[in-house]
């Protein structure tokens, strides 16, 4: 299987990313699960993708090292391959890495504006300029996570990112949701998002499902994909 290929067969195409990235607006997403049950995973999978579109990906971990971040797009890669026959992987490899910049936070020491300037001297020293930024770690627990998402919201437009994906764990005996089904921390922030998943096990398999997502996204609100519980690799329902 070829790059192009990698790309047209990918599930992810029932999400109309590509669509957003080719200009029909901006996104902004979020993944959620149980802690452990793969939503870094996930993220690089979006990721991925982003990148073998030719995109520019800025990946910020919060609370984890360069890497571990590094391994996991090294180890989603080599899933594929393994799966896919990928022609020509090494060098295939090599070149979508091109388009990802990783960045690390302490936990404490993650906020919009601190980012927004570490961005800034990249794009200013015309060192990587990302189309897509994914946020791994962020707390929507902290107090002060709603007005930093609006902050961060006002960053992806400046900044002119056509998407934005973030990781929020839930938990089982938090039964707090909003009107569209997404869980607690999160369920107060609902309209922030345009896209959300839900990692969610049950009929003896593991369901990506659709809570929220935009008019591009050929799934519909409630419908799902499936997962590899071995892999964490994404499939068609």
């Amino acid at each position: 299987m070829g790059k192009e290929d990698l790309v047209s067969n990918n599930p992810l195409r029932a999400l109309g990313l590509e669509k957003i990235e080719e200009g029909e607006g901006r996104c902004a997403g979020l993944v959620m699960a149980r802690a452990g049950l793969g939503k870094t995973a996930i993220l690089v999978q979006i990721a991925l993708d982003s990148m073998l579109r030719n995109n520019k990906v800025l990946h910020v971990s919060i609370g984890e090292g360069v890497e571990k971040t590094r391994i996991w797009y090294d180890d989603i890669l080599k899933l594929m391959d393994q799966e896919k026959k990928i022609k020509g992987f090494p060098e295939l490899a090599a070149d979508v890495m091109q388009h990802r910049m990783i960045m690390t936070f302490k936990e404490s020491g993650f906020n919009a504006a601190i980012l927004e300037e570490r961005m800034a001297d990249m794009v200013q020293q015309d060192i990587f300029k990302p189309a897509c930024l994914v946020i791994d770690g962020f707390d929507f627990t902290a107090p002060e996570s709603e007005s930093s998402l609006h902050e961060l919201k006002d960053l992806m437009e400046k900044n002119d990112l056509q998407m934005i994906w973030f990781s929020a764990v839930c938990h089982r005996d938090d039964t707090r949701v909003s009107a569209n089904g997404v869980p607690a921390p999160c369920h107060k922030v609902d309209s922030f998002f345009d896209t959300v998943l839900l990692i969610s096990p049950e009929d003896n398999a593991l369901k990506l499902k659709t809570l929220k997502c935009p008019a591009a996204c050929s799934l519909g609100a409630g419908k799902f994909l499936l997962l590899d519980p071995a892999t964490m690799l994404i499939k068609q329902a």
